[in-house]
C-alpha cells in the first residue's frame, strides 16, 4: 500500500486536532464547574491571580490556562504573562445567561464517554439504550445545551413565525409541550403567556420531577409523565415538540395522537435539528455534531422503544414532513430556521 504524503499529512493534522479537542473537553467541564471561566471573565489575570480568585491551586490553574489558550478559548499576552477573555469568549464560555453559551454541550461529553461500553454492546446486539439508562449528567447537559437557543428564539422568533399562534396564547390557550425533558421550553412559554395553560409531558419520570422543581410557583404550568403516543387530554390549541420527535420509537404514532388531541384549528410546532435531506447535504460542522450525538443518544433511544423508527437527528425536512402528513396533518411548512434548528408548522 502506497501512502500519499500530502493526504496523510492533512489527515494526521485533523487527528491531532481531534485528540486535543476531545481531551480539552473535559477541561472545559472542569473550568465551568470550578468557575475558572467566570473568574477570568472579570479581567486579565495571571495564573496566581485566577487561582486566588477561584480558591484553586495555582499550578493546576496554570496548566489549565495554557490548555485553553492553546485551544483558542482564551487569550494570552506574552509580555504581561496574563490570560484574558474577549467578549465573545465570555459569551460562549462564562456567561450562563448568554444566548450563545455552549458550556452545556461539553457537559454532554461526560455522558457519552461514560456510556460508551453500553453503546458498544448495543452495536453488537442491535438493542437500544433507554433514555433513563444513560449517565445522569446527560439530562442536565441536554438542558444546558438547548436552553440558550430556546431562550433566544422561542418567544421572540419561533412562536411569532406560526400563523396566529401568538394571538391565541395572549388571549389564553391550552398547550401541550411533548417531550419536554427538564421543562425549559414549557417554562419559557408559561412565563411569556400567563393567560395560557401549559402542560409539559415527558416519558422520563426523573426529568418530570426536575421540571416541577424548576417551574417553582408558576401557576399556569404543570408537568406529567406520559408517552407521546398516548398522553392525556384533548382540545389543545397548540402542541409543541422541541428536539424530541426524532428520538421517539414511534414518531408516527406520536403525531397521530397529537392530531386526535388537538383542536381542528390547532397547530403542531416541531423544532428539529437543522438538516438537509441527504447525507451529502449534512457533511458540514453542524451535521457532524448532530450525527455524533445521534449515534450516541438519539438512535439508541429510539431503538429501545416500540417500533424503533430511529429517524436520527439528521432526518431532514422531507422525511419529517412525510411523517407529519401520514399522522393526519394536511398543511405543513417550514416556518423559520436557525443554523441549528428548523421549525415546522403543521395544521389540520
Amino acid at each position: 500500500m502506497t501512502l500519499d504524503a500530502t493526504r496523510l499529512e492533512s489527515l494526521l493534522g485533523k487527528v491531532v486536532n481531534e485528540l486535543g479537542a476531545a481531551s480539552n473537553a473535559a477541561l472545559v467541564i472542569l473550568g465551568d464547574k470550578l468557575g475558572l471561566f467566570r473568574g477570568l471573565s472579570k479581567g486579565a489575570m495571571t495564573s496566581a491571580e485566577l487561582a486566588a480568585e477561584t480558591g484553586t491551586h495555582e499550578r493546576y490553574v496554570r496548566e489549565w490556562l495554557s490548555a485553553q489558550a492553546a485551544s483558542g478559548f482564551i487569550g494570552y499576552d506574552r509580555d504581561t504573562a496574563k490570560f484574558s477573555m474577549s467578549p465573545e469568549q465570555v459569551a460562549v464560555f462564562a456567561d450562563v445567561e448568554s444566548t450563545v453559551c455552549m458550556a452545556g454541550g461539553f457537559h454532554l461529553m461526560s455522558a457519552v464517554y461514560h456510556d460508551e461500553p453500553r453503546l458498544t454492546e448495543a452495536f453488537r446486539s442491535g438493542k437500544g439504550l433507554g433514555w433513563g439508562d444513560h449517565c445522569n449528567c446527560l439530562f442536565c447537559g441536554v438542558e444546558r445545551f438547548f436552553r440558550p437557543g430556546y431562550r433566544a428564539n422561542l418567544v421572540a422568533e419561533w412562536l411569532p413565525a406560526l400563523d396566529g399562534v401568538v394571538a391565541k396564547l395572549e388571549r389564553g390557550a391550552k398547550v401541550a409541550d411533548v417531550g419536554c425533558g427538564h421543562g425549559v421550553s414549557t417554562t419559557l412559554m408559561a412565563q411569556a403567556f400567563p393567560n395560557s395553560e401549559f402542560i409539559g409531558i415527558d416519558f422520563h419520570e426523573g426529568s418530570i420531577e426536575h421540571a416541577r422543581k424548576q417551574a417553582g410557583r408558576l401557576r399556569n404550568v404543570r408537568f406529567e409523565a406520559a408517552r407521546a403516543q398516548d398522553f392525556r387530554g384533548s382540545g389543545y390549541d397548540l402542541v409543541t415538540m422541541f428536539d424530541a420527535l426524532h428520538d421517539m420509537g414511534d414518531p408516527l404514532g406520536a403525531v397521530a395522537h397529537v392530531r386526535r388531541a388537538i383542536k381542528d384549528y390547532g397547530t403542531l410546532m416541531l423544532v428539529e435539528p437543522a438538516a438537509g435531506d441527504s447525507l451529502a447535504d449534512n457533511l458540514i460542522p453542524v451535521g457532524r455534531v448532530y450525527y455524533a450525538g445521534s449515534t450516541h443518544i438519539c438512535v439508541p433511544t429510539s431503538l429501545n422503544q416500540e417500533v424503533g423508527a430511529a429517524l436520527g437527528a439528521q432526518a431532514g425536512e422531507k422525511k419529517l414532513i412525510e411523517v407529519i402528513r401520514k399522522g393526519g396533518f394536511t398543511r405543513v411548512r417550514k416556518a423559520t430556521s436557525t443554523p441549528f434548528n428548523m421549525v415546522l408548522e403543521a395544521r389540520c
